[in-house]
């Protein structure tokens, strides 16, 4: 599927949401239900820098398909970050560094988001990409 079939289906799972307490609220509940990263993966080397929490980052790439496993101590960045690993995962590497994560703004996640927040979320995209831009050139 590419990511362009993903950011539709995203926001279609997002949309239907009243006002943004009922979609973070979603967003907590995924945050709950999402996979923890092990003991041994909670490394600083993947750690996103800029963000109020630890959140990390752990890619990998199995023939040229990415793949993004993420965990944080904080359920809001855990379930943002859930749905920004969920977009990317299994996608090839070019489309991965060619695509932003906008549909998190089309349904009004990003704006309900603090400063540092948004912060940390600009740096997990960026870090995303970034592997996805290596892993193209390999």
């Amino acid at each position: 599927m590419t990511l362009t079939r993903r950011r539709e289906e995203l926001i279609a799972e997002l949309e239907p949401f009243a006002d943004h307490h009922e979609r973070f609220q979603y967003v907590i509940d995924r945050a709950k239900s999402a996979p923890t990263l092990p003991a041994e993966l909670r490394l600083d080397a993947f750690l996103i820098e800029g963000c109020t929490s630890n959140l990390w980052l752990v890619p990998s790439l199995e023939d040229g398909i990415c793949r993004f496993r993420c965990d944080a101590d904080s359920l809001i960045t855990k379930g943002v970050a859930s749905l920004v690993c969920a977009f990317y995962d299994g996608a090839p590497a070019k489309e991965v560094a060619a695509t932003d994560a906008d549909f998190l703004s089309a349904v009004g996640i990003t704006q309900h988001l603090s400063p540092n927040r948004r912060n940390g979320l600009a740096s997990l995209v960026g870090r995303i990409r970034a592997f996805g831009r290596a892993a193209a050139s390999v």
